[in-house]
């Protein structure tokens, strides 16, 4: 099923494998970005989180993501909420959601 995103405000969204290898939990994005129940949402192998208001905190939380491991447009990609009002925008992973070798490798710091 397609996950609707808000127009005008950005959401994130994450190859859940990506999301769990990376030990990243609901609670610590709830508390970061100050979430509602409907502002984080997984269907099948896609975690959407967003709409996200704090763009500060999206700024930070971004930069922590590449600091873990995160490859940003292979794990994890901002759609930004700049389209106009009249158009809908629904997400759903692709056939073609397999991990890229990047997204596969450890962070720098688990490389030994």
């Amino acid at each position: 099923m397609a996950l609707f995103v808000n127009q005008g405000v950005p959401t994130l969204f994450f190859r859940r494998a990506a999301y769990e290898r990376a030990g990243l939990t609901r609670a610590a994005l709830d508390a970061r970005l100050g979430l509602t129940d409907r502002e984080f949402r997984v269907e099948g192998k896609l975690v959407a989180v967003g709409p996200i208001y704090d763009v500060d905190a999206l700024g930070a939380l971004v930069d922590e993501l590449e600091k873990i491991g995160l490859v940003y447009y292979d794990d994890y990609f901002e759609l930004s909420g700049s389209w106009p009002e009249w158009l809908d925008v629904l997400v759903r992973t692709g056939q073609g959601d397999e991990p890229t070798e990047a997204s596969s490798a450890q962070p720098p710091d688990s490389q030994g």
